[in-house]
């Protein structure tokens, strides 16, 4: 419920739900005026995992490293969100008179584009291939921090470990197992795992949208492109 004294915009986009003021539809991917003591609903998405929800005076939440969100790897940051937690919202402002089209909230193609690498070495001739040819299956146990993919374990040269060394948001990580894990934006920001590509930024911003159970594929492609 906003309970403020003067009137705010908001929006909900990214994976497409039900959003309602005062029990009656209101639109989503599209800014919407909210009175004084009217409460929004958002519904169970109906499409796609992730729903994101922006105020016109943003959110003042108490910032831990410059950032209002919590690491749930770390333990970082402001607590995460509980039933009855409340959230104090910025001065009323403008909508900006700008133009912005926001990744899809739907994972309309399956196909994430990788580019091979830093350890793609450490596997068989026959692993990247392997990689790219199966139907993976978003695990149950996939988060914020990335998607197990279950599949056929793909095979290493080497059985040992790295040190541990930085790692990329969108990479794929194999760890003892051969099953891969991609690396979302909550990712570790170092690992011991061989990494044997790195998806793109676009195809990452799909692969969040990625619900258990879905199935999702590899496309190889060269650096620079």
């Amino acid at each position: 419920m906003w309970d403020g004294v003067v009137p705010v915009w908001f929006a909900v986009t990214g994976a497409p739900a039900p959003v309602s003021v005062n029990g009656r539809p209101a639109a989503f991917d599209a800014p919407v005026r909210l009175l004084p003591g009217q409460v929004v609903e958002i519904g169970t998405v109906t499409a796609g995992l992730r729903s994101y929800v922006a105020f016109s005076g943003g959110l003042e939440a108490v910032e831990v490293l410059g950032s209002r969100s919590t690491d749930v790897l770390s333990g970082l940051g402001p607590s995460a969100l509980a039933v009855g937690d409340e959230l104090p919202v910025g001065p009323a402002a403008a909508i900006p008179d700008i133009e912005f089209v926001g990744p899809t909230g739907v994972l309309s193609d399956p196909v994430l584009d990788l580019v091979p690498g830093p350890r793609d070495d450490w596997f068989t001739s026959g692993a990247l291939d392997l990689l790219t040819r199966t139907a993976w299956t978003v695990s149950p146990t996939s988060n914020r921090v990335g998607l197990r993919l279950q599949g056929p374990p793909l095979q290493r040269l080497h059985p040992g470990e790295l040190a541990s060394e930085g790692t990329a948001t969108g990479s794929v990580q194999v760890p003892g197992n051969g099953l891969p894990v991609l690396f979302l934006n909550d990712h570790p920001v170092t690992g011991g795992y061989p990494v044997i590509g790195v998806v793109t930024r676009a195809a990452l911003d799909r692969a969040a949208q990625a619900a258990p159970g879905t199935t999702l594929r590899f496309r190889l492609r060269t650096p620079g492109r």
